[in-house]
């Protein structure tokens, strides 16, 4: 596939994402591996569970990163940059707001919250503690969703990636002291996150404050601003809500089947989202790319780079699908898993291989769809694939989790067929800021 001027502009965008990208399941992979060796099964387990509940509340919000890179990128490409500018401060003081609400909402819920998930005694006990202290973080991670979608929208995927990649080594070294240097146990884990997140979150703040200083741009909230900011992300979460909808019934039902198959499903999630998150660097340039010349009009520039960036996707997936087989086997000694958790590990991680290719199509089109903000179909389209899954998942509990792990493969399927019908007409081209 040879490389061409609008393969350059992709991969301008998407290699410094992919590194961001990249960094923010790494921050749950360290913790499962340090939990693994130094805490045991019942710890990893706990994690799986306060895990999906911290990253159900926070990716919620995700429509802060989403949302404001597709209304800054579009106010960019109409050259309208004061606005756009302010359309990212919004964002921010939404996300602030947010933070403070989940932390005030969520501490005294944390037990019913992972009661849900029909956790033991230890597990949820161990789970409380992680959600807890994790939720005090909550206020810097909405930040650094807000913050990343700003410097997206303006072109920027640079400074993500350096904060993201500072971010990280500093999870992992505090992590590691706080677990197996001072025996904290699963708070310390906790705790090292909160604390990377946090720090991370202060950078975006000094890097938006000086862009809006240079433009002129006021830095209190605009009221106005930023229920504007809310309510044109509702759509998205929606769309949000069904995503986690799949993955929280996927963790209940692997809950069910025992503490290995639950190990095993919550390891397996991670190497997912560590794909996932790979693959999606194509669609953030795909936000980016898709705002930008809707707002400057240019149609035929936006069908031609969606069609570039659906062929990277699929490669992309075949490729990293490989990576996935070729790891297999080294993956359940890096968690320290014992020899029934690698034995389910070991299975899970064939599926998990071959769905990376019908992936990486449909992360593209997700963010293709919403760069051109058109949040209402993906709303519509999530609520329909939701239901495919459902029925699946259920099926599945008596089976195993390798076939739980395939009812996902019948999700995705079903988000091609939505999303593919929708990018091949003409309803999404809407030009202009």
């Amino acid at each position: 596939m040879p490389i061409t001027l609008r393969d350059r502009e992709i991969l301008r965008l998407a290699l410094p994402a992919f590194g961001a990208l990249v960094a923010e399941p790494l921050f749950l992979l360290a913790d499962y591996a340090i939990v693994g060796h130094g805490l045991g099964t019942t710890a990893v387990g706990a994690l799986g569970v306060a895990g999906a509940v911290l990253a159900t509340l926070v990716n919620l919000c995700v429509f802060l990163a989403y949302g404001t890179t597709a209304s800054v990128a579009r106010q960019s490409g109409a050259g309208n940059h004061g606005r756009a500018m302010r359309n990212g401060v919004d964002g921010i003081w939404l996300a602030l707001a947010i933070g403070v609400a989940l932390i005030a909402l969520g501490w005294p819920l944390a037990p019913a919250m992972v009661d849900l998930f029909g956790a033991g005694p230890d597990q949820a006990a161990l789970a409380v503690t992680y959600l807890r202290i994790s939720l005090l973080g909550a206020p810097g991670m909405l930040v650094v969703l807000a913050g990343t979608g700003v410097l997206r929208g303006l072109q920027d995927t640079v400074t993500p990636l350096v904060v993201a990649v500072g971010s990280f080594a500093l999870n992992a070294a505090l992590n590691a002291w706080f677990v197996l240097g001072l025996h904290w146990g699963i708070a310390g884990s906790a705790w090292g996150t909160t604390l990377a997140q946090t720090l991370g979150a202060a950078v975006y703040l000094v890097v938006v404050v000086r862009g809006a200083r240079r433009l002129g741009t006021p830095l209190m909230p605009d009221l106005a601003g930023v229920r504007q900011a809310g309510t044109a992300g509702f759509a998205l979460l929606i769309r949000t809500v069904c995503l986690r909808i799949v993955l929280i019934v996927g963790t209940v039902v692997a809950t069910r089947m025992g503490q290995a198959e639950l190990a095993a499903y919550a390891i397996a999630g991670q190497v997912w989202n560590l794909m996932a998150f790979a693959l999606d660097a194509i669609a953030i340039a795909g936000q980016a790319i898709t705002g930008r010349s809707l707002g400057a009009g240019d149609t035929v520039a936006t069908r031609a780079a969606t069609r570039r960036m659906m062929q990277w996707g699929l490669w992309s997936g075949l490729a990293l699908g490989v990576v996935v087989v070729a790891a297999r086997p080294l993956l359940p000694g890096l968690f320290g898993a014992d020899p029934a958790v690698t034995g389910e590990l070991l299975a899970v991680l064939w599926p998990v291989a071959l769905f990376q290719p019908i992936c990486g199509v449909v992360f593209v089109l997700d963010g293709v769809l919403i760069g051109a903000g058109d949040q209402r179909y993906l709303a519509w389209a999530g609520v329909w694939t939701t239901l495919a899954y459902l029925p699946a998942a259920f099926l599945a509990a008596g089976f195993g989790v390798v076939a739980l792990w395939c009812a996902l493969g019948v999700w995705m399927i079903a988000r091609l067929i939505t999303l593919g019908r929708r990018a091949a007409g003409t309803a999404w081209l809407v030009t202009g800021a």
